[in-house]
């Protein structure tokens, strides 16, 4: 009785066999459908100053900063052997020397999150909005869209995890050569015969079975992340720029533990620790990868974010009008609903107090 999880043989990476069309793109589409309902949601429940055409520029200009982020992060950052570097056309032209169609394949999430942040930065300041107004809402929304990027990653077969004894262990079919192991050593028999594998020749290269990290992140920095802001960052937001600091820190902190049992990218090995432990198991906790690496910096801002704008959001209002000079009739009215929802959210602070001393 195998002891492992097959990788399902009915999942392709195309929708159409034969055609250019791949469940990871359909997924990025659902992911930012669900986001901008979300969103909407969200704006008319806050009673936002923004109308549904600023809504529409916002998410246009976020998804092109995402695209652009992610694209940049993936194939440069990401590029060991320097591919990109030499050749720099190719990061944004969808085929290979050969005029063979790949696609956008590689992307990274903390390049989207940078490419985000300055293109909606860009936009909000050519449009007179405060941006963290847009950016908690924002926050609130996107966990839930990328549960369904992670599942475009299992559908494509990649990005899996380091190899494991577990019985959620799962046996990647898309695993090349080189992330196989050699028949011969007692690790890989002992390994093999936990996972129910027959060796039928010691020169054999054995698939292990490995860590589903695509359905962890899936899971937890998706679902469990949009849960807890949703239901309970969203309710306790005492002052602008929390639900940002919270999903920032929330999913560094989730990707950092999660990193330990996915394999870092292909040559990029351990960026600190011992650089010369394998990647393909878990050897020590000092051993970080890039992508903890960058996980760790996302902590730190959102931290950060908390602490400067929890200090704002205790200067006199009156103070900062002062400063701004004679305002637009639309900025007039933007700022005077964003003074009422402050209170708002002041005032619901003021009550959870108080109930809780009356407890």
């Amino acid at each position: 009785m195998p002891a492992a999880l097959q990788y399902p043989s009915w999942i392709h990476p195309e929708i159409i066999p034969g055609l250019p069309l791949r469940w990871y793109g359909l997924m990025y589409a659902v992911a930012f459908t669900i986001a901008w309902l979300l969103f909407r949601y969200e704006s008319k429940r806050r009673g936002s100053p923004w109308s549904l055409e600023d809504e529409e520029g916002f998410f246009f200009w976020a998804i092109i900063g995402l695209i652009i982020g992610a694209r940049i992060f993936g194939t440069l950052v990401y590029d060991p052997w320097g591919y990109y570097r030499s050749k720099p056309w190719f990061v944004f032209w969808p085929f290979d020397e050969n005029w063979h169609w790949t696609g956008f394949q590689g992307m990274s999430y903390h390049g989207g999150v940078v490419g985000v942040i300055v293109a909606t930065l860009i936009y909000c300041r050519a449009n007179k909005f405060h941006w963290l107004d847009w950016a908690d809402v924002l926050a609130l929304c996107i966990p839930l869209g990328f549960t369904f990027g992670r599942l475009g990653n299992f559908i494509n077969g990649e990005l899996w995890g380091k190899v494991t004894s577990s019985p959620i262990g799962m046996i990647f079919p898309t695993v090349p050569d080189a992330g196989r192991f050699k028949a011969d050593a007692q690790w890989v028999q002992d390994a093999a015969t936990k996972a129910g594998l027959r060796l039928a020749s010691m020169n054999d290269l054995v698939n292990l079975p490995r860590h589903p990290s695509q359905l962890y992140e899936a899971f937890f920095e998706g679902i469990v992340l949009w849960l807890v802001l949703w239901f309970f960052v969203r309710k306790r937001e005492s002052f602008r720029g929390f639900a940002t600091g919270a999903y920032i820190i929330g999913y560094g902190a989730i990707r950092f533990v999660i990193e330990y049992f996915r394999e870092p990218d292909e040559g990029m090995g351990y960026i600190l620790g011992d650089k010369s432990a394998p990647t393909y198991v878990v050897t020590s906790l000092f051993n970080i990868s890039m992508g903890q690496i960058l996980s760790f910096l996302m902590i730190v801002g959102g931290v950060l974010i908390i602490v400067f704008c929890s200090m704002a959001s205790k200067r006199p209002i009156a103070q900062s009008a002062e400063t701004n000079g004679p305002k637009s009739p639309a900025a007039i009215h933007r700022s005077e609903v964003q003074r009422q929802a402050e209170q708002r959210r002041v005032t619901a602070a003021q009550a959870r107090k108080l109930r809780k001393k009356i407890k």
